[in-house]
């Protein structure tokens, strides 16, 4: 409560009035509002456009193979159809100089096709098919943070032309224009206020949660919220030069600047299909036998890297969603299993985000109690932040709030009434100013620290104490960060746009040593981007629009609990549906897991393919038979790779 009370010019007033603009205007609708949550699109999002031919597929080989069981004459014309597609595609790669995993299955393929053994090919088409759909499904949709931020701008603007207000659109604002910002509305453009005076949520871009009062010659950026009263400010950038087009512009690069992650079957295939190139060479220089080296293709196939991945992994996923951890695709799992460094915003994940009472100093003979009772029964009235804060404190402390009647709430300054026939005011220093004595400001110079967020609390015309507010961490915190070093993360940091002041006491509280403050969003992914060139893999927590750029470009970016609305969520690569903490650890853990179960998997499948390659390369394993062994090895593998999706410990 450290604002003055909102003003306009008579001429002014009447203008608003006669327009329609003194009425009180619906907050912006791109705040998150009915943005559905990962997973809320069921059906959908799981049959996408870049997903379904890699779920048809897999129908398509399973129909060829079943067609070509029960007509064997069509077995040859089927697999030849079925095929095609994926030998296609491992040309084009080729052409690319990729050689993956499926280079091995292609040329078992083809071979099944030249020498006249579609069973065996039919089953290769089958699996390989199956596991690149397993693949794109373990993928997830892709985020969409930059279309969220952009939905979420503000769009329209009122300027100001003599005695008439247009509505334009934000990309009409010149420099220089007139705005009116009413109360309710994001600002469209880096503007200064010139009539007016207000309080203006700034927690979309800077994340400090107490609104802040601006008056006369103050700066906006683009993308905060105003609060009580109308504004009249001049813009002084374009739209799409201002402070909200520049995080949508971080958020696009950082997305556009990540390196694309090599799947882990083809990382394997970087040796394992040479290995079994040079089986075939020397199966046909020893036994000239085309068959012997289409069999050792067949058991080579390399199934269990192509499902063993997808498999573990959708587990993992699938168990940390039973946890309230929704994992967006399969690459951010493997991700979170490599982090080494943890960076966190402060408020709203770190802290509760808005702002508590946490200290009540009382002068005189005045008792904490009478200050917080006859204080809470007038704040009451009042539908300021700091007052809901006051009453929730008040009920909570289990005191009794009496009835307060002719309450006169000034928006932004304070609020004040009759309670028990005595007269209580409650507000900001200014609000108090014409009762305050010199002694009375002495006092209040003593009880309260520089910085330091408070309300002034009078009785009867007499000071009685003071109510001091802070943002609180949660309470899990500290628990989280002593999990996360039990993990062997020590290097951790809290990035924030609050106050240095107000951000190194939390960053203290909760066990972390390294804190940074005053940042705008492009710092934060300064310091972010300097962190992975030392060779980190970070892992970045917030919650809110100014958080959105660095979560994406963070190795890993996580957004924590539902109040950060479609725009956090659609920039991070995990999302906690709660505000519990303890979930990035633990998330962490069943990454690792997940990873572990993933090795051993492929090199068990691999091991197994590697001994039935030297009995094809024998010839005691025809194709046919090859691709039944084949399967027996997918299934070992795949049973094994289910674990990931069970509970332990």
């Amino acid at each position: 409560m450290t604002a003055e009370p909102g003003q306009v010019t008579k001429t002014n007033e009447a203008q608003y009035q006669a327009t329609g603009l003194s009425e009180q205007a619906p907050h912006h609708a791109g705040n998150g509002a009915g943005h559905k949550p990962p997973g809320s699109h069921g059906l959908r999002s799981l049959f996408t456009r870049e997903r379904l031919p890699a779920l048809v597929m897999p129908v398509v080989a399973l129909t060829a193979l079943i067609l070509g069981l029960v007509k064997p004459e069509w077995a040859r014309l089927l697999l030849a159809i079925a095929g095609a597609p994926v030998v296609f595609r491992t040309l084009l790669g080729a052409l690319r100089g990729k050689w993956a995993a499926d280079l091995v299955a292609s040329m078992a393929i083809v071979g099944a096709v030249v020498l006249d053994e579609p069973f065996a090919g039919l089953v290769v088409v089958l699996m390989q098919t199956g596991g690149e759909a397993l693949e794109r499904w373990a993928e997830g949709r892709a985020s969409a943070a930059v279309r969220a931020l952009e939905e979420a701008a503000p769009n329209v603007a009122h300027r100001v032309e003599g005695d008439n207000v247009l509505d334009i659109s934000s990309d009409e604002v010149a420099v220089g224009d007139l705005l009116l910002i009413r109360p309710g509305e994001l600002v469209p453009c880096d503007a200064e206020v010139m009539e007016g005076s207000a309080h203006v949520d700034t927690s979309r871009i800077t994340g400090e949660p107490v609104p802040q009062r601006v008056v006369p010659g103050d700066t906006l950026q683009s993308g905060v919220a105003n609060g009580e009263s109308p504004l009249i400010v001049r813009a002084t950038a374009p739209a799409s030069e201002s402070q909200y087009a520049r995080i949508v512009e971080l958020v696009r690069t950082a997305q556009a600047s990540k390196a694309p992650i090599q799947r882990m079957a083809d990382r394997y295939a970087v040796w394992f299909t040479p290995f079994t190139i040079v089986v075939c060479v020397v199966t046909w220089l020893v036994s000239r036998d085309p068959v012997r080296v289409l069999s050792v293709l067949v058991v080579a196939t390399p199934c269990p890297l192509i499902l063993a991945a997808p498999i573990a992994i959708i587990g993992g996923i699938n168990r940390l969603a039973r946890r309230q951890v929704i994992v967006r695709h399969g690459t951010a799992m493997e991700l979170l299993a490599s982090v080494n460094a943890a960076v966190f915003d402060k408020t709203g994940t770190l802290t509760l985000g808005r702002p508590h009472v946490s200290a009540v100093r009382t002068v005189g003979d005045w008792t904490t109690t009478e200050v917080l009772s006859l204080g809470g029964a007038v704040e009451r009235g009042s539908g300021h932040l700091l007052a809901t804060s006051f009453v929730e404190h008040v009920a909570g402390a289990g005191l009794e709030m009496p009835r307060a009647r002719e309450i006169r709430d000034v928006p932004g300054q304070g609020v004040e009434g009759i309670v028990n026939d005595r007269s209580v005011k409650v507000g900001s220093r200014s609000y108090l100013a014409n009762s305050l004595t010199p002694d009375d400001i002495a006092r209040l110079d003593a009880l309260t620290a520089p910085n330091e967020l408070h309300a002034v609390v009078e009785i009867d015309g007499e000071l009685a104490g003071v109510v001091i507010y802070a943002d609180a961490a949660r309470s899990h915190a500290p628990d989280a960060i002593t999990a996360l070093r039990e993990l062997g993360i020590d290097d951790m940091m809290v990035l924030s746009g609050d106050r240095f002041e107000a951000v190194e006491p939390i960053a203290r509280s909760v066990g972390i040593s390294n804190a940074v403050g005053d940042l705008l969003p492009e710092g934060k992914v300064q310091a972010i981007r300097e962190m992975i060139a030392r060779g980190l893999r970070v892992l970045m927590v917030g919650d809110g629009t100014n958080d959105a750029p660095a979560l994406s470009a963070a190795t890993v970016g996580v957004a924590v609990g539902t109040g950060s609305g479609g725009i956090a969520t659609e920039s991070a690569d995990i999302v906690l549906l709660g505000d519990d903490l303890r979930r990035v650890p633990e998330s962490i853990a069943v990454a690792r897991r997940t990873l572990r179960i993933t090795r051993e998997s492929i090199w068990a499948g691999l091991a197994m393919s590697g001994i039935a390659m030297g009995f094809a390369a024998f010839g005691y394993i025809p194709p046919a038979v090859g691709a039944l062994v084949q399967e027996g090895i997918d299934l070992a593998v795949i049973v094994n790779a289910l674990r990931a999706s069970r509970n332990v410990g």
